[in-house]
């Protein structure tokens, strides 16, 4: 275990990510000098060096701290890393062939949850909102609590929360099988549609890894999952099991959803009763969804249901999900995370419901070769729900190219006709804003980097 008496520092390769840069804080709030690399800079990296952390993004040995740099400072600090970051780095080889203690990130939280009564919450789509929502209920209860998110929490403007209750939220990561570092109390399954097939081969093996995630659920816990998913997951000995979601049959579901102006109205069934008139302001009828699962953990962890209801009525969303940009009059832009085909295809039908038969241009980005090659067709059956569609190249992350694999796999099975193929530096001067009342970007690669100019050009035009 990380321990302030034998350890000064800590090292995080791949700083700028959002898991690792929620970890970096947390230990710089335990006193430790944290520094870290990542390639360029962001958002996130400028608030952690302004929050004390030491960044390079100089993959050059000679730009390390000095504790780290030295190598017989080796058993004093520790080094953390992602997968995202490749293993010829010059840095992360310099602490591999040093003897340096490298861990993994999910390994140190599987450590601070093996420390702490864990809700964690896996799925392949809605972990971050799930997370979000629940960590902000029982943040404003009487119950409290601690939070590693992967996203920005637009209520408290970090992926962050430091608490003094018993629980720890934290999403639980399928990816590179990470969630099996994690002993919770508690679990939420959101979904299992088939992803990450590169480490897991294919859907049943993936599948089969959610339910290996499911044993580690500590005996006298619980497991909160979609009713949609129910035949899919095996229930544990010694582990209580409660189904949510949109289905009336559902332990925990959303009643008589009824959307108005600013959010949506719905009664909450649950095991105790019928609770009336709930008020939710995130767009979509799948965000009810996720704020049912979210209120599901918060009452079976003790929360109030009146706090509940506060809660979601002020609930304002997380940074790039569903994330309002601008709203002008004859413009909306909208920016999301969105990186899988179920994920998109729930973010055009939510924009849809929202908007009817605006006129409604999407930018997205394809994110990894191996995603892109296994879902081109479902990607394109999404995007069909919007009017034009610009699509940019496949963002690498950790991948190698893969021959045959780009963006006109996607724009090749599409029906619609107004698709173009545009490298980033082009895109902002491509949108044709003139025949667009709806903008949104979709993505989990860099496409984040276009958002202030997109917003530029629109208040340039709209703003005035």
């Amino acid at each position: 275990m990380i321990s302030a008496d034998k350890t000064d520092g800590l090292f995080f390769v791949g700083i700028g990510g959002i898991g690792m840069s929620a970890l970096a804080r947390y230990f710089l709030a335990g006193g430790f000098f944290v520094a870290g690399y990542d390639r360029t800079g962001s958002e996130l990296t400028d608030a952690l060096s302004a929050e004390g952390c030491s960044i390079t993004f100089d993959d050059d040995t000679g730009s390390l701290p000095e504790l780290f740099r030295a190598r017989e400072n080796r058993s004093r600090v520790v080094i953390v890393y992602t997968p995202a970051i490749p293993a010829s780095n010059r840095i992360l080889t310099h602490f591999r062939s040093g003897g340096y203690t490298l861990m993994k990130r999910s390994e140190v939280l599987g450590q601070i949850s093996s420390k702490t009564d864990t809700l964690a919450v896996a799925g392949t789509h809605g972990k971050t909102t799930v997370s979000t929502i629940l960590a902000h209920i029982l943040n404003l209860s009487h119950i409290g609590c601690s939070a590693f998110l992967g996203g920005i929490s637009k209520n408290y403007n970090t992926n962050l929360l430091i608490g003094t209750g018993r629980y720890t939220v934290m999403e639980a990561d399928e990816y590179d099988r990470s969630f099996l570092r994690l002993t919770p109390l508690m679990a939420i399954i959101t979904s299992v549609d088939a992803d990450h097939l590169d480490i897991y081969g294919d859907h049943a093996s993936m599948i089969a890894g959610y339910n290996e995630f499911c044993t580690l659920v500590r005996p006298g816990g619980h497991m909160v999952v979609n009713k949609k998913i129910e035949s899919l997951i095996k229930r544990q000995p010694d582990v209580s099991c409660s189904t949510y979601g949109l289905d009336e049959t559902a332990d925990y579901s959303a009643l008589n959803i009824t959307p108005d102006s600013h959010f949506y109205r719905f009664d909450l069934k649950t095991p105790s009763g019928v609770f009336r008139d709930m008020h939710f302001s995130l767009p979509g009828v799948i965000n009810v969804e996720n704020a049912v699962a979210a209120s599901a953990v918060a009452l079976l962890s003790g929360a109030m249901i009146e706090e509940v209801r506060k809660a979601l009525v002020c609930f304002r969303g997380v940074r790039r999900r569903f994330d309002l940009r601008l709203s002008l009059p004859g413009m909306i832009y909208i920016d999301d995370y969105a990186h899988h085909p179920e994920e998109i295809r729930a973010f055009t039908e939510s924009i849809r419901e929202q908007y009817g038969r605006s006129r409604i241009t999407g930018i997205f980005q394809p994110h990894l070769y191996t995603r892109t090659r296994d879902h081109a067709e479902s990607f394109a059956r999404a995007l069909d729900m919007l009017d034009s569609v610009i699509l940019m190249p496949v963002y690498p992350a950790r991948e190698e190219p893969i021959p045959g694999v780009e963006s006109y796999l996607i724009r090749d099975a599409m029906k619609m006709k107004d698709v173009k193929i545009i490298a980033a530096r082009g895109v902002v001067d491509a949108v044709d804003l003139a025949n667009t009342d709806v903008l949104v970007t979709i993505g989990a690669g860099d496409i984040d980097r276009l958002v202030k100019p997109l917003e530029d050009k629109i208040k340039a035009i709209y703003g005035k």
